[in-house]
């Protein structure tokens, strides 16, 4: 006779109750569980910030990235949109404005706004001026007048010249690169492997590098200091109001 079945009591296979995969935190080598599409976390161990693709996991991270292979928000009404990675251009889903992903390369005298998702380099000698900018990633090497925005970074060269404001969540000055700025600086984070003259305020994470020199105050979250480091100032661990960016003026 065939068997009976009865509803409730057939087993089925086993499934997972996550997906999420291990992580590693490159601060004290904690690992706990993230959602596979996650960019950034909290470490649980040490309670620093970490990118995960500095984590030893971030390779397997990759393969189940969103179904676009890139994120980026509306600059009018924030809204989170799938692209394709090689994608030059895309409407906003929501309030159908035109958004550019396009990278951009300035390598002479230019005097024009730009807005973009993509990566955005003034080379050295090259002039950008009279310009209201806005890119995900700034890499600055040449002269600027006027105002630029990082929405993720801004990569600051020793011969990077900036006379107007700037706003950016995260600067970065490379090893062997210097950069002086006269205001505080209010960022969530900063990395720095060369040498900067400023204050820091209200920063989450703040990372001096091996190789970095640091003269000024610095108020942050988490201060993460790599030995041979130079600092020479007053270090203050608070919680910050969590700007969401920098937004230094000085006078042109």
């Amino acid at each position: 006779m065939p068997k009976k079945v009865v509803a409730g009591v057939t087993k089925k296979p086993a499934t997972p109750k996550s997906n999420k995969l291990p992580v590693t935190c490159p601060h004290c080598g904690h690992s706990q569980l993230e959602a596979p599409a996650v960019y950034s976390t909290v470490c649980k161990g040490c309670r620093q910030h970490f990118r995960v693709q500095d984590s030893g996991k971030a390779p397997a991270l990759e393969p189940v990235a969103r179904k676009g292979g890139r994120q980026v928000t509306c600059f009018k009404c924030n809204t989170e949109l799938d692209v394709s990675p090689t994608a030059q251009s895309t409407m906003c889903k929501r309030c159908s404005s035109h958004m550019d992903l396009r990278d951009y390369t300035i390598t002479s005298a230019t005097s024009r706004n730009f807005q973009t998702k993509g990566r955005f380099v003034v080379e050295e000698g090259a002039y950008l001026f009279n310009t209201d900018t806005t890119a995900t990633h700034l890499i600055l090497k040449g002269r600027v007048l006027g105002k630029l925005t990082a929405e993720d970074s801004l990569e600051v060269y020793s011969s990077a010249e900036i006379k107007g404001s700037f706003k950016a969540r995260k600067l970065v000055i490379p090893a062997g690169q210097r950069f002086r700025w006269p205001e505080p600086l209010t960022l969530q984070g900063a990395e720095i492997s060369g040498e900067l003259v400023a204050n820091i305020k209200g920063g989450r994470t703040i990372v001096i590098r091996s190789t970095g020199r640091l003269f000024g105050d610095v108020q942050a979250e988490n201060i993460v200091i790599e030995p041979g480091a130079v600092i020479v100032g007053e270090m203050k661990i608070a919680p910050s109001a969590r700007p969401s960016m920098s937004n230094v003026p000085v006078p042109v």
